[in-house]
């Protein structure tokens, strides 16, 4: 009889299993982000301390918070209707939030309308021209701030006013500058009140012109960018400031060399003052300077940083909601990113956070200013948790109560907060919580979109580094239909570089579908995050300064001995992937390690640190005539000689970040060096491949493995 359950039970499991879908490329590719991506409510925002309102198909929806039911408050239909008349243009509820308790603002490309929800009527616009690109409302909602060519301008009372003149080419207003880097996304900031509004004017006449060339015209058109290279001439900024009533600019006499960086602007609550994070260009001081607004005279240096490797601020200053004098700064003085209280005369009155961990988010403090709220990584890298920070004492308490990735948006008087939080095994919710922690309800919670499919096993792995005692984390998923008595193949896929963290604690642990999709193929795919990589500390990161790709290799060497020691996978059999950074590593792998990885993909891949970009590039590696001997070491076509195994390189012809040139080189060695290795370009794309095109890519990476793996 037991034989009987046995058997039984295995052709039911079989049955099982075949009524379940594989995953395609298509699915893996195309469906990650809309058909199988996991939806909740959307625009999920406060109204007031009491109510929230979402939008679902064409309603907006409120519900209190002590209410377990919703109503509609607006309709598409409705909108539509009273926009008649009024020269508004409404076809659909796109991007809204609420301004005030009854004003709401609809942002439907380059028109913003207001509507009034007591008065049901449309209460104005701002309508930037089709070619007004960065725009930026200001605080009160009247008047919106774009780009349009070279010049900044404003939209106010029905009128284009324009803030700047500039003819001179490669002079630029308004838009972000430093390529991004430095927390920078943008290159406008009103004031509290809107009165002013600051900006930054990028001049890049002296950085030479990068050739980029247009092969889809009918006679190929260059296309040139400014590139600054390390250790060449980088682009000046400046910080002016337009005083809206009057009508006047004027510009921050800043000091310094020309090339220095200027980030973290932040406004003074009562306007009279300026705050900006000054870095030299070796990146290694930094000061945080007070500047007058009605003169742009520097008035003191509040505070300063300084490191033997590299400093980077982030975050832009808050000040206090009981105290102008007083702000909270966000910053890894201690190696960690902590939350500390000064004053303006640059006194540290306390340090607010401290410990072994990261302050990833700092979402604000109450009125009376007892309690901050944070996210931090104090429970695990991994995961991601929602605290409260006594002002005081410094005593937490953690808000939610499970294990995963949460993000918090606390209403008005931080009294409630929604909770959207995922985990492995948890495709998203959004719960409600009073921000003593109790659980008030769930909101919303998405339904598994991979529950038809059948999917290899994805689990967490702990590894030492490769100096023995830090622990890194990494994450395996396992052949569809896994047998431990068969032999497998791997494939790593890597990044292993600053700013990113590819193995969390969030649904799937923040896998990629296309994992899946080779592991329908019989491969298992592995990931480690390497010391380098996002969230665990300055030293954690650093020790990649001055020799990029060296320790981080070493790192996943350690990930590779693991998967040697599993005696289901087939030593001769090992490939790796990246992109990027990760295409940098991929080079480092094929070429440090030739005797261990078989096959490689290298997408957009950092060849040369001297022609990579300056702000980045000489952050993590100094200038190259400072560091002859590590940009030597961390130079891929040094290593041509080594390569054994299969290897095809992948970049998008328009790329700006990782330009072409790296390839170009690297190719050329290996033909100088009668290398043989595969390339392919995407004529149109910059430095990823996305839209239906990143099937194309998908299928050709695959394809690439099927062959060769």
């Amino acid at each position: 009889m037991k034989k009987i359950y046995l058997i039984l039970g295995a052709f039911l499991f079989t049955l099982t299993a075949m009524a379940q879908k594989q995953m395609s490329l298509e699915d893996a590719v195309l469906g990650r982000y809309s058909y199988l991506y996991p939806r909740q409510i959307s625009q999920l925002q406060w109204r007031n301390n009491q109510s929230l309102v979402y939008l679902q198909t064409d309603t907006i929806w409120e519900t209190g918070v002590a209410d377990q039911q919703s109503h509609a408050l607006l309709t598409t239909t409705d909108l539509s209707k009273i926009a008649q008349g009024q020269q508004i243009d409404f076809a659909h509820i796109g991007a809204f939030r609420f301004h005030t308790e009854d004003e709401i603002i609809f942002n439907n490309g380059n028109q913003i309308s207001f509507f009034n929800l007591n008065s049901k009527q449309f209460t104005g616009k701002l309508e930037t021209p089709q070619d007004g690109e960065a725009s930026d409302l200001s605080p009160q909602a009247r008047a919106v701030a774009y780009v349009k060519g070279q010049n900044l301008f404003i939209q106010k009372d029905g009128q284009d006013i324009q803030v700047t003149h500039e003819t001179q080419p490669g002079v630029v207003c308004g838009r972000y500058v430093h390529r991004r880097e430095f927390g920078i996304e943008k290159g406008t900031f009103w004031s509290p009140s809107g009165k002013y509004l600051a900006f930054y004017r990028k001049d890049e006449s002296m950085v030479k012109d990068y050739p980029l060339v247009d092969f889809m015209t009918r006679q190929a058109e260059a296309t040139p960018v400014k590139y600054p290279m390390a250790g060449m001439t980088s682009h000046q900024v400046t910080i002016g400031i337009y005083n809206v009533e009057e009508g006047t600019t004027s510009y921050l006499k800043t000091a310094g060399p020309d090339d220095h960086y200027l980030t973290n602007l932040s406004w003074g609550p009562d306007e009279k003052y300026i705050y900006l994070a000054e870095l030299n260009r070796d990146q290694n001081q930094m000061q945080l300077n007070q500047y007058l607004v009605a003169e742009g005279k520097k008035v003191k240096t509040i505070l300063e940083e300084s490191r033997s490797t590299y400093v980077e601020p982030q975050h832009s200053l808050v000040f206090s909601k009981t105290n102008n004098d007083q702000f909270y700064y966000w910053t890894r003085n201690d190696g960690w990113f902590h939350l500390y209280l000064y004053n303006t005369q640059g006194e540290l009155i306390r340090q607010l956070t401290k410990g072994n961990w990261e302050v990833t988010e700092f979402y604000g403090t109450d009125a009376n200013e007892k309690y901050a709220y944070i996210q931090a990584t104090k429970e695990s890298p991994l995961d991601r948790h929602i605290y409260r920070v006594n002002l005081k004492n410094g005593e937490m308490t953690k808000l939610d109560d499970q294990a995963g990735t949460h993000k918090a948006n606390f209403s008005p008087s931080f009294n409630y907060m929604t909770d959207n939080w995922s985990a492995c095994a948890n495709p998203g919710q959004t719960d409600l919580r009073k921000t003593n922690g109790k659980l008030l309800r769930t909101l919303s919670k998405a339904d598994n979109t991979l529950a038809d499919y059948q999917l290899g096993e994805n689990k967490i792995v702990n590894l030492k580094a490769a100096d023995d005692s830090t622990e890194l984390y990494g994450r395996m998923i396992l052949p569809t239909n896994f047998d431990p008595n068969k032999k497998y193949p791997a494939i790593v896929y890597v990044y292993g570089g600053p700013h990113a963290q590819l193995v969390n604690n969030t649904w799937h642990n923040d896998a990629n579908w296309w994992f899946y999709y080779m592991a329908s193929k019989g491969y298992l795919m592995f990931t480690v995050d390497s010391r380098g990589s996002a969230n665990r500390g300055q030293a954690f990161e650093e020790v990649i300064h001055r020799q990029l790709g060296v320790e981080e290799t070493k790192d996943q060497m350690k990930g590779i001995d693991y998967l040697k020691s599993l005696p289901y996978v087939d030593q001769n059999r090992i490939g790796v992937h990246g992109w990027s950074f990760g295409g940098f590593m991929t080079l480092n792998l094929m070429l440090r390690q030739p005797e261990t990885f078989k096959v490689g993909v290298a997408g957009g891949p950092v060849v040369d640190w001297e022609m990579y970009e300056v702000m980045y590039g000489e952050r993590y590696m100094d200038r190259p005539q400072e560091n002859p001997d590590g940009y030597s070491e961390c130079n891929m076509v040094n290593h041509v000689s080594t390569l054994q195994g299969k290897l095809m390189l992948i970049h998008g012809v328009q790329d700006d970040t990782v330009v072409m040139q790296h390839s170009m080189k690297f190719l050329r060695a290996c033909i100088q060096q009668n290398k043989q290795v595969d390339f392919f370009a995407y004529p149109t794309h910059p430095h990823n491949v996305r839209g239906r095109d990143r099937l194309h890519l998908m299928d050709k990476i695959s394809q690439y493995f099927f062959d060769y793996l």
